[in-house]
């Protein structure tokens, strides 16, 4: 902070926000500063707020001279009479010395000041205005009826000082009075600091929390339009694709006349490109439904040794065509798992066909299923919220291959949609990136895992965990 920007008043350190003396000072201490100073010079004290409000009282002396006065009518004008004049009294500077009645008592009234604002005020009375032990004729005449003998003995036990006394006893109250205040004064503005700080950055999370939930509006937003999007081209497309298919394969067929060995390779060309596509559509259809959650599975038992074989046999002559042997290795008795066949079967399908493409010629991939337990957790809902592990039977399929490998920095990304590791304009492997996507989802929404393995020394290793219908309770 630069010395021209260094608060220069109460004003400008507040921001003009008033406080009181009690705001800083607990009133047990100003108890106990009232105690010690009385102790110290004789003579009580009291000290009132800004408003008016009574803070602390000490009386060194009781004054009971004023209840003996007060037991007669004249006496009992003349104590209201002291008490309203005292109130009355809120000097700015200095010490304002009051004499009313009874005569020869005497009261001072001083300022409390905090950086020129004025808190509050000090009251020392009554006291003698001399150490004189004899009370002055003039307190006989304002009450018929005293004992002067009972006047006497009131009046010597009220204590007595001259105006040096009572200036000491001003300066030493208001001295520590302001050490006090500087201390409760600095806590406070620490205080006020922190809550205006906490308050600025709950504002400031408010508006990022507005701004997030718009931006999070629009995201589904266009999320839900890109599917819409993805969902509408992908029909037109099909349909057209379709027809341009279907008669491809009638020309092979011959229906429009022979073809020449080079016409009918053409046309092959058009068959397989257009599979490809039409994979493709399905693929990004079936994105789609996931992302969506409208994509319905009709689960029940499915025999995962089965699933597996076939899907080896399925792909065992693309594997030959590339020298690469397939096969399936699952453990004898495996149990059921609860799923859809045709979708389970899109999952191994989607990641064999990613193994062979990948591996290279003379490489070996291996389909392995094998029963495994895995602990779930459920929460109990009631009057009190129990945990509870469940031991759950699943079978774990591992498909590896000997192929070139995942880095391991891109083992996540890889479930992301479009997303591939080569995807340079010169990469050897063809793909859309939607497959991995989908079998993520896929064994998602049949409540198991997909991950990957390291293989040494190459190669990669896809780890699929679907889990049994049934569950045990193990603690």
């Amino acid at each position: 902070m630069t010395k021209s920007s260094v608060p220069k008043s109460l004003d400008e350190l507040t921001q003009g926000t008033a406080f009181a003396i009690e705001d800083l000072i607990g009133r047990a201490m100003l108890g106990e500063l009232l105690q010690g100073t009385s102790a110290l010079f004789g003579l009580p004290i009291r000290l009132f707020g800004s408003a008016g409000v009574l803070l602390a009282e000490v009386s060194a002396t009781n004054p009971r001279l004023y209840g003996y006065l007060s037991s007669r009518p004249k006496g009992q004008k003349s104590v209201i009479r002291v008490v309203e004049t005292v109130k009355a009294s809120d000097p700015d500077d200095g010490i304002a010395f009051l004499q009313p009645c009874p005569p020869g008592l005497r009261y001072a009234v001083s300022a409390v000041k905090y950086d020129g604002r004025k808190i509050g005020r000090i009251v020392v009375g009554p006291f003698r205005a001399s150490v004189a032990s004899d009370p002055p004729p003039e307190l006989g005449a304002i009450a018929d009826e005293l004992d002067p003998g009972r006047v006497q003995t009131l009046w010597s036990e009220i204590g007595a000082a001259d105006d040096e006394t009572i200036e000491r006893l001003t300066k030493h109250l208001t001295q520590v009075l302001d050490l006090i205040l500087f201390s409760g004064y600095r806590a406070l503005l620490a205080s006020n600091m922190h809550l205006a700080s906490v308050r600025e950055s709950f504002r400031e999370l408010q508006e990022k929390n507005v701004s997030l939930e718009q931006a999070y509006s629009r995201l589904k937003d266009l999320d839900r339009l890109k599917s819409n999007f993805l969902a509408t081209v992908s029909h037109e497309l099909r349909t057209p694709l379709t027809s341009i298919i279907g008669y491809s394969e009638m020309l092979t067929a011959g229906i429009a006349g022979e073809l020449t060995q080079e016409q009918h390779d053409f046309i092959e060309t058009i068959q397989e490109k257009g599979a490809q596509l039409l994979e493709l559509i399905k693929g990004l259809l079936d994105l789609t439904k996931l992302e969506s959650g409208t994509l319905i599975l009709k689960k029940g038992e499915t025999d995962i040794g089965a699933l597996l074989d076939d899907v080896a046999q399925t792909f065992l002559p693309h594997a030959r065509r590339k020298a690469v042997e397939l096969s399936a290795d699952c453990a004898p008795g495996l149990p059921t798992v609860w799923g859809e066949p045709a979708r389970l079967r899109q999952v191994f399908s989607n990641l064999t066909e990613n193994a062979i493409k990948f591996t290279p010629n003379a490489g070996r991939i291996t389909l392995k299923a094998r029963a495994v337990s895995v602990e779930v957790q459920i929460d109990e809902e009631g009057p009190a919220v129990v945990m509870r592990r469940l031991r759950r039977t699943a079978v774990e399929i591992r498909i590896s291959d000997s192929g070139i490998g995942i880095p391991e920095r891109e083992r996540e990304k890889v479930f992301d949609a479009f997303y591939q590791v080569d995807s340079s304009s010169t990469r050897e492997q063809g793909g859309t990136g939607l497959g991995l996507s989908i079998v993520k989802r896929l064994v998602d929404a049949h409540e198991g895992t997909v991950s990957i393995d390291t293989n040494q020394p190459n190669g990669t290793v896809f780890v699929v965990t679907l889990p049994c219908r049934k569950a045990s309770l193990v603690g």
